[in-house]
């Protein structure tokens, strides 16, 4: 253990997520939305990579490209709101 009671040097710590059950709720919903849209772009990624027809792996390919988009705004949306749980955040 380190100083700090760490299991394990170095370790991260998770996010300690302060505030009512609702803005809990509202980013474990958040997270569900992310686990969804990582399985869809890892099936776009496979057929991409995998589909011999060229018609198919250009929907593929652009169906990727829609999905890292979605992510990204979805991940930033994230970020603020684990911000926002954290003591002493700003509001914008």
């Amino acid at each position: 253990m380190d100083r700090h009671g760490n299991g394990m040097m170095g370790a991260v710590k998770a996010p300690v997520f302060e505030g009512g059950g609702a803005r809990r709720q509202a980013l474990l919903a958040l997270h569900g939305e992310r686990e969804v849209l990582e399985r869809r772009l890892a099936l776009a990624r496979q057929q991409r990579l995998y589909l011999t027809e060229a018609g198919a792996t250009q929907a593929a390919e652009d169906e990727e490209r829609a999905l890292l988009q979605e992510l990204d705004r979805l991940m930033t949306r994230i970020r603020a709101a684990e911000y926002q749980s954290q003591p002493g955040s700003r509001t914008w």
